[in-house]
């Protein structure tokens, strides 16, 4: 079961990559998804955000030079999960999903809806059933 409080942040500069990520987070049950299209709007969302956001998915071209996207994601905050794509353009080593690291960059030109599945499975790990089970005749 998905949770409806979950915040995420989708930042690319291509309109048609926001709306296919989002539509693939809508196709899992998440809808706190907020997009942004510059690293302007990125920088200003984050910084002034009340609450963390629990993943931001990201378009490594979307720094192109101008900030450290690595260091940015590690050092902040109000960043709970980062998952950077197209990070060979970046020129960023990949880094695969783990439970331990709050990074993953994946060289792939945009996630597909397996990689979004595996982050949220870090992101909201489904709790196992504690409970009775009835059997109904």
């Amino acid at each position: 079961m998905s949770n409806k409080s979950l915040r995420i942040l989708i930042a690319d500069e291509q309109h048609f990559h926001r709306l296919r990520i989002e539509r693939w987070f809508n196709q899992l049950g998440y809808y706190g998804v907020a997009p942004v299209q510059s690293l302007e709007e990125l920088l200003i969302l984050v910084e002034y955000a009340s609450e963390a956001f629990d993943l931001l998915v990201v378009n490594a071209a979307l720094a192109d030079g101008k900030l450290d996207l690595l260091d940015f994601c590690l050092d902040n905050r109000q960043l709970e999960r980062v998952l950077i794509y197209d990070g060979e353009q970046a020129r960023l080593p990949p880094i695969p999903a783990c439970g331990q690291q709050k990074i993953q960059v994946s060289h792939a030109l945009l996630p597909d809806l397996a990689s979004i599945q595996r982050q949220m499975a870090l992101v909201n790990p489904q709790k196992p059933f504690v409970g009775t089970v009835i059997s109904v005749r």
